[in-house]
C-alpha cells in the first residue's frame, strides 16, 4: 500500500512522495508573455520536497502567439522566454525539486485583443464558446472563433513539437501537453466543438487524431519519459462537453497507452467544482494508459490516502492549497491548519498573494 509521503519513480524522475503542485494560471508574465524574477522566487518557494512540492506543474504557457487566451501569461515561443523559464528551473533544482511546463494552446478561448493583429481565435469549428477570459478590460466573452484550414494542422503539431524542445532548453524535467478544460486538444476531441467532416472531424477516431499526433511529435522529440498529459473527461469548463464521454476517453486512454508516458493527470468532475456531475468510469481509463495515474479536483488530506490506499491513483495534485501554502507538504505531514489563499490576487497583480505566503510558524 503506497502513501502520500512514500517516494515514487515515474519515467526518469524520482519524487520524493507523492504530493504534486497542479498548474496555477496566475497571469504575471507581463506583455511580452515573460516569466518574471517575481515567478521564479515563486516557483522556488514550493520547490524543496521535504516542505513543498515532489514535482511541479508550470501554469498553462502557450506555445505560440495564437496559442493565448489571457492576459498577461508566459509562452515558451521566443529566446527571451526560454532564458527565463531557465531562471526558474535552475532554482527549483537547487532545492532538488522537480518541475515540468504546462504545454497549451486556448485554441477559441480567446480574445481578439489576445491575438497576433487582432484577428479570430483558433478553433476545430467555428462555434463561439459561452464563456469569458481575462483580458486587460477585465473578463470580457471570448470571441468568435475561425476553424482551422486541414492544411494548417501540422503547423500545430509542429509548435508543440517545438515547445517540447524548447522546454528541455530551458532545463525542464518534462512536459505536460495540455488536453483539457476545453482548450484546443480537447475542443477537437468532443463532438459539442467538433464539426469537422475531415480526417479530424466525426468518429470517435478521427476526433483523437490531432492528440495522437501531438503526442508522437512530442515524444518524438523529448522522449516519453518525459511527456505527460492532461485530460478532463467529464468537467463543463469553457462550454465543453461530449455526447458519450466514457466511449470518447476509452479510446483517448487506449491510444496514449501506447507511450509508456510520464504520467496521465486526470480531472475527476468538473473543474474546480463538483466530483460527481457526470459519471465516468475512471478505472476503466487506467487501465488502458499504463502510466502513472494522477488525479486532481477537490482534494484533500483524507481524500487523499484514502484514494492511494485503494490504488486508485499513484500521485495526487493538489491547486489552490499551494497558492497560500508554498510548504503544504510539510502542514498535511504535521497535520497543522492550512493558510487561505486571498483570491482577489490570484489573477494578475504583483508579489502581494503571490510570494508573500509565510511557511507555518
Amino acid at each position: 500500500m503506497s502513501g502520500l509521503f512514500d517516494p515514487i519513480r515515474i519515467g526518469h524522475i524520482d519524487l520524493a512522495h507523492r504530493i504534486v503542485m497542479a498548474p496555477l494560471t496566475r497571469n504575471r508574465a507581463g506583455p511580452r508573455q515573460v516569466p518574471t524574477d517575481l515567478a521564479v522566487t515563486y516557483y522556488e518557494q514550493r520547490s524543496n520536497p521535504e516542505t513543498g512540492a515532489a514535482l511541479i506543474i508550470t501554469e498553462a504557457t502557450q506555445i505560440s502567439p495564437q496559442g493565448q487566451g489571457y492576459l498577461d501569461t508566459p509562452g515558451i515561443y521566443s529566446a527571451e522566454q526560454v532564458a527565463a523559464w531557465k531562471k526558474v528551473t535552475d532554482a527549483v533544482h537547487v532545492h532538488h525539486g522537480k518541475i515540468v511546463v504546462q504545454l497549451w494552446h486556448v485554441g477559441r478561448i480567446s480574445h481578439t485583443s489576445l491575438q497576433p493583429n487582432g484577428e479570430a481565435p483558433l478553433a476545430p469549428s467555428a462555434i463561439q464558446a459561452n464563456t469569458k477570459t481575462f483580458t486587460a478590460k477585465g473578463f470580457e466573452p471570448v470571441s468568435a472563433p475561425r476553424a482551422l484550414a486541414l492544411e494548417e494542422l501540422p503547423g500545430i503539431v509542429e509548435q508543440y513539437r517545438v515547445a517540447a524542445r524548447h522546454a528541455i532548453e530551458a532545463g525542464f524535467d518534462g512536459v505536460e501537453i495540455h488536453a483539457a478544460n476545453g482548450y484546443l486538444l480537447d475542443q477537437f476531441l468532443r463532438d459539442k466543438t467538433n464539426h469537422r467532416t475531415d480526417a479530424y472531424g466525426g468518429s470517435i477516431e478521427n476526433r483523437t487524431r490531432l492528440l495522437v499526433e501531438v503526442v508522437q511529435a512530442v515524444v518524438d522529440e523529448v522522449g516519453a519519459e518525459r511527456t505527460g498529459i492532461r485530460i478532463s473527461p467529464v468537467t463543463p469548463a469553457n462550454d465543453i462537453s461530449d455526447s458519450d464521454p466514457q466511449a470518447l476517453f476509452n479510446h483517448v486512454a487506449e491510444q496514449l497507452g501506447r507511450f509508456n508516458l510520464l504520467y496521465v493527470h486526470v480531472i475527476e468532475g468538473a473543474t474546480g467544482g463538483p466530483r460527481d456531475n457526470i459519471p465516468l468510469d475512471y478505472a476503466a481509463l487506467r487501465q488502458r494508459v499504463n502510466a502513472p495515474w494522477m488525479v486532481n479536483n477537490g482534494y484533500d488530506l483524507p481524500l487523499a490516502k484514502s484514494v492511494l490506499s485503494q490504488h486508485g491513483a499513484d500521485l495526487i495534485a493538489f491547486g489552490r492549497p499551494f497558492i497560500s501554502n508554498p510548504d503544504l507538504k510539510s502542514r498535511l505531514h504535521d497535520g497543522v491548519p492550512l493558510a487561505e489563499p486571498d483570491k482577489d490576487t490570484f489573477y494578475g497583480g504583483g508579489a502581494k498573494g503571490y510570494t508573500d505566503y509565510p511557511p507555518f510558524d
